[in-house]
């Protein structure tokens, strides 16, 4: 049996239509440069352990929920979950059982913001974001596929256990990785998404162009991403990419985009945010528009925060 057929993707609503998803922006960075939070390892999923780090997540939601509301989209409710995963929790302390307690709690808040975006009208997934097990930046001593897929087994099997619509696997830097994630979500039987990041030449940081990338995860695992997305690179990265033929650009169905235009490797030394132009960015975002013909749900990445995505929205609307 394929994961096409053991995995209902049809069931997600941003895959219907011409349907427009708002997401998330920066929510690390916001964190740490507008709140001024300590945040060891560049992790947020700690914050749903207490009561302020739960309001705050509500505030942060919020705002986007807002976004969605104004023009009418969908809302995509990205679990705080990038860092929840086996590695960078041991470094925090986690044991597995707090982990898997934590992750579930992240998806509950999810409902949360669910349930109020419904009661606005608005359509509303729930993700469970799932990160890299290296630095985003970098593909560092990559995993195979094998072990990739029992690295994230355990994170995709407590998400598939909730009420959560699917599995994002966000920042991925290489195709094993993300052929690991995807066999994962099939044995669990949970849709999935996968989104890359690419370096300022719009390849990932292996070099691999991403056109090659995606084509070969679907290859390798029998199409069984529910979709793909590009985040954590600005729109003159990877703009130049879209414009290798094929049919692989119709599998792109999400964008994260940073604010600043600045590489992988300046970001990560930066002291300060570099939070860009909005109005910019929100113009490079429309001049992509005609060559994402499938592309359905738009948020942002490091350095952006509800401005960016309601800009962002408003020039995607208006194209």
């Amino acid at each position: 049996m394929s994961v096409i057929d053991s995995v209902d993707r049809r069931s997600l609503p941003q895959l219907r239509g011409n349907a427009l998803f708002v997401t998330d922006g920066g929510l690390e960075t916001e964190l740490v440069f507008h709140d001024g939070l300590d945040l060891p390892a560049f992790a947020a999923f700690p914050l749903v352990e207490t009561p302020a780090g739960r309001d705050r997540l509500h505030r942060y939601y919020g705002g986007y929920v807002d976004i969605a509301r104004r023009h009418r989209a969908g809302f995509v409710v990205e679990t705080p979950t990038w860092r929840a995963n086996k590695g960078w929790a041991e470094q925090l302390g986690y044991s597995a059982q707090r982990l898997d307690a934590v992750n579930r709690a992240a998806v509950r808040l999810a409902e949360e913001v669910r349930t109020a975006a419904e009661a606005e009208g608005i359509t509303a997934v729930v993700s469970g974001c799932v990160g890299p097990r290296g630095d985003g930046y970098d593909p560092g001593d990559a995993m195979s596929a094998e072990e990739a897929r029992r690295y994230h087994g355990d994170q995709i099997d407590t998400f598939a256990s909730t009420s959560a619509d699917l599995v994002t696997a966000i920042t991925m830097t290489n195709v094993a990785e993300a052929i690991g994630v995807v066999r994962a979500a099939a044995a669990a039987g949970i849709p999935v998404a996968i989104s890359f990041t690419v370096e300022t030449d719009g390849r990932l940081p292996t070099g691999q162009p991403l056109n090659e990338a995606i084509d070969q995860v679907d290859s390798e695992t029998d199409f069984g991403a529910s979709y793909f997305m590009v985040n954590c690179a600005h729109p003159t990265h990877f703009g130049g990419a879209l414009d290798r033929p094929g049919t692989w650009c119709r599998r792109l169905v999400g964008l994260r985009a940073n604010a600043s235009t600045k590489s992988h490797a300046e970001l990560d030394e930066a002291t300060e945010l570099d939070a860009g132009d909005p109005d910019q960015l929100a113009a490079e975002h429309a001049w992509l528009r005609s060559r994402l013909p499938a592309l359905a749900v738009l948020g942002g990445c490091c350095g952006t925060d509800a401005r960016h995505v309601a800009a962002i929205v408003s020039a995607w609307r208006g194209h």
